[in-house]
Order: structure tokens, then sequence, then C-alpha cells
């Protein structure tokens, strides 16, 4: 069984939605998934998507996707686009429910004229450092503007020479009229509108004035009729100003419920550092395998299957937590360990000639394709008298707990033969570019001789002559720091940068059946992890595979002993 196919326990938010559901306080289930397209998601953005949609589903409802796209400077049709991927990838659908914030701007426009008229808003001339000035401190009560008291008829003129582009960017504000002195700074008289001379994608020039996000997102979900507005902590704070807007408009009164964010350890999220990474060179991109992004992991091999699987397992909790990354990992390769069909790839290969085989005679040796999936059958792999071997599966001075090949020892080839290193052969310089070795005949397939005489290490291989060559990219941690954030006064959280989060082998050999592998499929490569073809850079002639991850985790024990 996947990681991704245990019920949903009912948490805190479906203990609600049931109790809604069962009192008849709806009739069905709406919730939204409104991301802002000035970015990539990410690990963290596919909680909350599992959250909204698969509530929404549990419960026989539905779920829109709304783009908040409310900034026309920061938005692109790139990211809408790769949102609409990376959604579909995770295995959610959202049918004909596609909406946009900006659909909703004459209503939001309409609304703000109502609470102008009804003395809840006015326009300040005042600029945006003088309102961050004047709002106050958790400890002091704001400073009301010299505008505050303005009447609604100048307020009117003045908003809708605003609309008109009367104005230059910066010079004026709509604001509501709440409390400069409430406890809840989001109270002090926010701003909705600012005056912003941008193009919008979907709009064009029709506006000059864009909606603040706390004024368009709960008058977005009151429109729709979301019955459960579900968000991460971060808006907690912004409910009682949603609930106020919704209460002097009189309208659909959807429910927000707050859920902690998914922090991972040695893991980023912050869209502004992400963006930072890719614009100073430290990553290729929003797909780049090592960024936290759903396009990045999926192209590093992760599936949808154990992204889901790992937030279902991690729950939806009221109070932030810090989840260990090797929990990612852990569901991740229980979930590669049951589908992925198992290769042979040597990254660093070393030729190994058997001197007592035949020139001319290649043997197909009979491999499993997967232990864990029966049905999946065995494959043929050849055998000949060339073969290579991973340089560290031999050392010419072994120490005591090496079991693998060395000067006179013998050794098991995975579904091959058992061969003796007879000769070690070096160039000038003294590096080992050649062993020559023996086989026994006996012990086709691997399997033990009639005299039987034992050996304790099992070494992969492939055959020289059929070997299919390719670019292997080894990737780990982006961050050497459980908190990469968490830096001294005046440090650089770029500082905490793993130097080894990418390696590249270039002169890799693979067996041959791997010369038709496609992308989206995932392989094990037999003791030393899962890897996918690379969506991206692979083209014919040329096959790089990421390594989504390796098959033990390592990372714990390296820092615990850089630590000690």
């Amino acid at each position: 069984m996947s990681t991704d196919e245990t019920a949903s326990p009912l948490d805190f938010i479906r203990t609600i939605v049931a109790d809604d559901l069962k009192t008849g306080k709806h009739e069905s289930i709406l919730t939204r998934f409104p991301p802002e397209p000035n970015g990539y998601l990410h690990i963290g953005h596919a909680k909350a998507i599992c959250i909204s949609f698969g509530i929404a589903q549990d419960f026989g409802g539905c779920t829109n996707l709304r783009f908040d796209d409310t900034n026309p400077i920061k938005e692109e049709q790139e990211y809408i686009d790769a949102i609409k991927r990376d959604i579909t990838w995770l295995g959610f659908d959202w049918d004909e429910r596609e909406y946009y914030a900006s659909d909703y701007f004459q209503q939001l426009y309409e609304w703000a004229i109502q609470l102008i008229k009804a003395g809840k808003a006015y326009v300040d001339d005042q600029t945006a450092d003088e309102i961050r000035h004047t709002r106050g401190t958790l400890t002091e009560p704001g400073i009301p503007s010299p505008w505050r008291d303005r009447c609604a008829g100048e307020s009117l003129d003045l908003f809708e020479r605003m609309k008109k582009g009367e104005f230059p960017d910066g010079s004026r504000v709509l604001r509501a009229k709440i409390d400069m002195a409430a406890s809840n700074i989001n109270m002090r008289d926010p701003v909705m509108y600012r005056i912003l001379h941008a193009t919008h994608p979907r709009t064009g020039d029709q506006w000059c004035i864009y909606p603040m996000y706390d004024w368009a997102h709960g008058q977005s979900d009151s429109i729709e009729q979301i019955t459960h507005s579900l968000c991460d902590l971060d808006f907690e704070n912004h409910r009682p100003l949603y609930n106020w807007f919704i209460e002097q408009l009189g309208i659909f009164p959807s429910r927000q419920i707050e859920f902690a964010r998914g922090n991972i350890t040695y893991t980023v999220t912050s869209k502004r550092k992400l963006l930072e990474l890719i614009e100073k060179g430290k990553v290729t991109g929003w797909d780049d395998p090592r960024m936290p992004t759903l396009s990045g992991l999926r192209r590093r091999g992760y599936t949808p299957e154990s992204i889901r699987g790992f937030w279902r397992t991690v729950g939806i909790a009221k109070r932030e937590n810090n989840i260990d990354v090797a929990m990612l990992e852990h569901c991740l390769r229980e979930d590669l360990n049951r589908l992925a069909m198992r290769v042979m790839g040597v990254l660093d290969p070393i030729k190994v000639v058997i001197t007592n085989y035949p020139d001319d005679l290649v043997e197909e040796m009979d491999a499993i394709n997967n232990p864990e999936d029966e049905s999946a059958g065995k494959r043929k792999i050849p055998f000949c008298r060339e073969l290579f071997i991973e340089r560290a599966d031999f050392m010419e001075d072994p120490p005591k707990k090496f079991f693998r090949l060395a000067p006179g020892r013998e050794v098991r080839l995975r579904y091959g033969y058992w061969i003796t290193c007879q000769e070690v052969i070096k160039d000038d310089a003294g590096d080992v570019v050649e062993l020559h070795c023996t086989y026994d005949p006996q012990t086709r397939g691997g399997d033990a001789p009639p005299d039987g005489r034992k050996v304790k290490g099992t070494i992969h291989w492939v055959s020289a002559r059929h070997a299919v060559d390719a670019q292997v990219r080894l990737y780990d941690h982006l961050f050497s720091a459980e908190d990469p954030t968490d830096v001294p006064n005046g440090g650089d959280w770029l500082d905490n940068l793993n130097p080894d989060s990418l390696d590249v082998k270039t002169c890799c050999k693979l067996e041959p059946s791997l010369a038709d592998a496609k992308v989206g499929v995932s392989y094990q490569f037999e003791r030393l992890g899962y890897f996918c073809v690379d969506e991206k850079d692979s083209q014919p002639g040329v096959l790089v595979f990421n390594r989504t991850i390796s098959l033990r985790d390592t990372w714990a024990k390296m820092q615990k002993k850089k630590k000690g």
C-alpha cells in the first residue's frame, strides 16, 4: 500500500465541516485554493492544496481555483500556467471552476463606493511611508490621518478621479475607516486601494487602481460563496478584518479556518528567498531539482503520491510545527520502493576483464524488475568478457571490513558469476585503470558453487560492450543548516548553502534497457539510489539522469558527525 492510500483522519477542520453538514448549516462544501501568480508553487503550497482539495473531495464537495491577480507588476502568465500544471500533477482537478480576483474588480469597486457613502472608507492623501509611520505599534495606538474625517462626497469624487488615472502612483489611497486604536493592527484603517498605472495581464489598461489583498480576498470568497475558506495561520489576524468587511456589506459570510504551516528542516519556502536564489545564480531556475518547488521536485523525481502521503502523515495542526525533512524522504522512499524498476548503472566506472571468459560469448542473465511487485516480471541483461564496476567497489589494500573486490579476493556479481581479482593494471600516474579477473562457470546467475564456498560481497556491474553512456546528477539538500534562515547578526542566509548539493558524473555506464528510459518513470539503480530521466536536459543521444534520493538516509548521520 502506498503512503497515499491511508484514509484521512478526522482532524479539527474535517470535524467542523462534518458538523456543518450534519446540522444543515451547509448542504454542500465549497473550498478554494487562491494562489498569487507571482512565482512557482512549493512544497508548502502542496499542503494547502491537499487540504483544500482533499477535504472537499472527502465530503463530496468542490474546490475553486482562484488566482489572486491584484498586483499586475509581479504577475505573469508563466506562473499561472505553472500553477495549473502543478495542481494537476498532484492529482487534483478544479473542473471548470477557474476564477480570478480580476473577475470581480467591478464588484469590488462598487462595494468600495458603498462603504464610502456609509462613512466607512475615505481617500487618504498620505504617502505610504506616512501611513506606515502612523499605524502605531503593538503597544501604542495609531495616529488618525488628517484626511480621516474627509466628507463622503469629497472621497467619492477623489476615488472616481483615482480610477480615471488623474493622480500619480502613490499619491492617494482608499482606506477603510475602522479603529486606529484597535489592538489588531490590521484593523487600523487598512488600505483598500492603491494607484498603480500598470497594464494588467487580463484587464489591460481598464484599471489604474488595484485592490489590496485584504480587500479582495474575503470578498472574492463571498462572491463565490465559499463555505470554508482554509488558509494558514499567517491570516489569523486578518480574519477580523475580513469579517468586518462582510458585515458592513451584508454579503455571504464565508468561514475562514486557519491551520499551521508545515515548516520543513533544511528547506526555504519563502517565494522572495527562492527568487533571490534564482536571481543570484545559486540555482538554475524555479525548476532546479534542488528547489522545494513542485516543478523542481517533479523534475528531481518526486512522485505526487509521496507528497500527498507526506502531508497526510503530517496531519493538520493548529500550532506551527517544524517537520524533519527525513519524514518527507521516508514517504518518498516508500513510494519509490513500491513502483521503481530495478536496474544497474555504474557511475564511476573501472573496467573488469574476465580473462578466462570467451571473447565472442554473450550470455543473457535473468534480472528481477521489482521484488516488491511480482507482476513486474524479469528482464534480460547481457553479460560478456568485459564489464564495468564501481571504482568504490575495489580497493587494492582493503581494510578488515571491506567485503568487495580486492587482489586475490572473490565476489559475487549481481545476476552474473563469481569473479576473483588476479591482476591490477595501472597507468603511468599509478592510478588503477583495469582489473583482470577470472570467473567460476559453476556460479552462473550468482548461484553458490557446488563446493560450498562463500563470499560476503555482491557488487553490480554493466556489460562494457552493451553499456549506455549517460550523465548522472547527484542531488543533495540545498542547505547545510537545519534552519537556513538562522544566521548571526549581520550574517547572510546564503552562507548556509550546501556546497555539495550537486555532483555531476559525466562518464556513467548504464545497462542497455535504459537506452529507452522515459521521462516520468522512476528507476532504482541497485545499491545507488532512485533516479529519473531529466525532463529538461535529456535529448536524443544525450541521456541525463537525476538522482531523486539515495537508498539510505546518510544526511542526518553526516550532520551529526560534523557537529560532533
